[in-house]
């Protein structure tokens, strides 16, 4: 399985989900679907739980059950209302604080009640570069990240999921659709629909696989792989995109020049909340 130093990692995540019972926090994406396929190996019990809200796109929701059956786990969907948290809906630059302090706390009851022993969830050393308030919401609330812990690199993730067969392994790394929102500008259902309506149109009419509508109240910032920025290279292309985006109710629409990277939005923030790895596992706070 690639270097010892790799095995070397896997072999401490193994060593802290051992024997346990164990719940994951379950998005579909490689990340916690590697975590989950680890945790099958050694756990007593497995439990992969999705959280379903107005942020998370459907077709997410249903990559996420189709991932679980072919991992064979336990799998669970329950649904949060996002937008009945006043702090996470005002989205200041901390908003994913709150919302991962709200998942934290619905994960913990659902793990007390069900008798689970470890909360676990799949950030990871490439996670944790610039402005992560909801990590930090994460390790305050005791939720374990054993890839952070052992510290697993995104690539190192993705060459071990290949390597395992996961159909995953080269998914690109989904984000919610509140993060689309330039901060200060309340987060509503209508935007978060127009969000999803209009990502999910351009990747139709252009093959892209990485697309973000970035909104900036009332103008949409389009970014999209820097490898696939070619593929909208055309009149046509532009012409039907500006039109959809009009029709959605965006007064402008720009193609971002610079292509997708992760944190766009955190690019202006003065202060960031970053974080470091956690030393040593511990057990699921009541």
């Amino acid at each position: 399985m690639g270097s010892q130093k790799i095995q070397s990692k896997i072999d401490q995540i193994r060593n802290t989900l051992k024997d346990k019972t164990v719940m994951v926090a379950f998005s579909g994406g490689v990340d916690s679907s590697l975590m989950v396929s680890l945790a099958k190996d050694v756990s007593k019990k497995v439990l992969a739980i999705t959280i379903n809200s107005q942020i998370i796109p459907p077709e997410d929701v249903e990559r996420a059950k189709q991932v679980a059956r072919e991992l064979g786990v336990n799998h669970t969907v329950i649904w949060v209302d996002r937008l009945s948290n006043s702090l996470f809906v005002a989205n200041p630059p901390n908003r994913c604080y709150y919302c991962k302090k709200e998942l934290s706390r619905t994960l913990k009851k659902i793990a007390n009640e069900k008798g689970y022993e470890l909360i676990v969830e799949g950030t990871n050393t490439s996670d944790i570069v610039g402005h992560r308030p909801g990590a930090l919401a994460l390790q305050e609330e005791g939720i374990l990240s054993p890839f952070l812990t052992a510290d697993v690199t995104k690539e190192e993730i993705r060459l071990i999921a290949r390597e395992r067969g996961l159909s995953v392994s080269d998914q690109p790394s989904m984000a919610c659709l509140a993060s689309r929102i330039s901060y200060g500008e309340a987060i509503t259902d209508e935007k978060l629909h127009r969000i999803a309506e209009a990502e999910r149109y351009i990747k139709q009419i252009s093959s892209v696989t990485i697309v973000r509508v970035r909104t900036h109240r009332n103008l949409a910032r389009i970014e999209l792989g820097k490898d696939e920025r070619e593929k909208l290279f055309s009149i046509e292309i532009l012409d039907k995109i500006a039109e959809k985006m009009k029709g959605l109710g965006f007064k402008y629409c720009t193609l971002d020049v610079e292509g997708y990277r992760t944190g766009a939005m955190d690019e202006v923030l003065k202060e960031k909340i970053t974080l470091q790895p956690p030393k040593a596992s511990k057990k699921l706070n009541s």
